[in-house]
Order: C-alpha cells, then structure tokens, then sequence
C-alpha cells in the first residue's frame, strides 16, 4: 500500500475529537511524523505516519502552491 499524499497545509477531519471539541487538523509537518494543529484551539500534535493515515476519515481542504502554474 503506497502512502497517502499528504501536504503541509492540508486540513483533515479525524476520527476522535480533540478535548477541545474539534475533529479539524491541519498539517504543519511531513514525513515519517505527520505534525498537526488543531483546528479550533491551535494545539500541536505529532502522529507517526502509519497511526494518521489510520485516523484520517476525510481530506477536508488542500492549500494550492503559490505561484503554481498548471
């Protein structure tokens, strides 16, 4: 199974709410280690690749590259 494609920018509802009550991530951070920021409150939290690719139940938005010509 390849990896997901996953970009810094990107926000993902998961699967378990935060305490703060926000199931909304964005990712701050790539690679072996996914790092990510809520949503709603701002906490961070970083998620080997393996358990977030487990959690995630959507992409919500994807942040297009600036300056990207198709």
């Amino acid at each position: 199974m390849e990896p997901m494609d996953i970009r810094v920018g990107d926000v993902y509802t998961l699967r378990k709410p935060h305490p703060c009550g926000s199931y909304d991530w964005r990712v701050v951070r790539t690679g072996a280690d996914i790092g990510m920021r809520c949503a709603k409150c701002d906490h961070k939290v970083m998620l080997p690749r393996s358990e977030f690719e487990r959690r995630v139940k959507k992409l919500v938005s994807r942040e297009e590259a600036l300056g990207a010509k198709g």
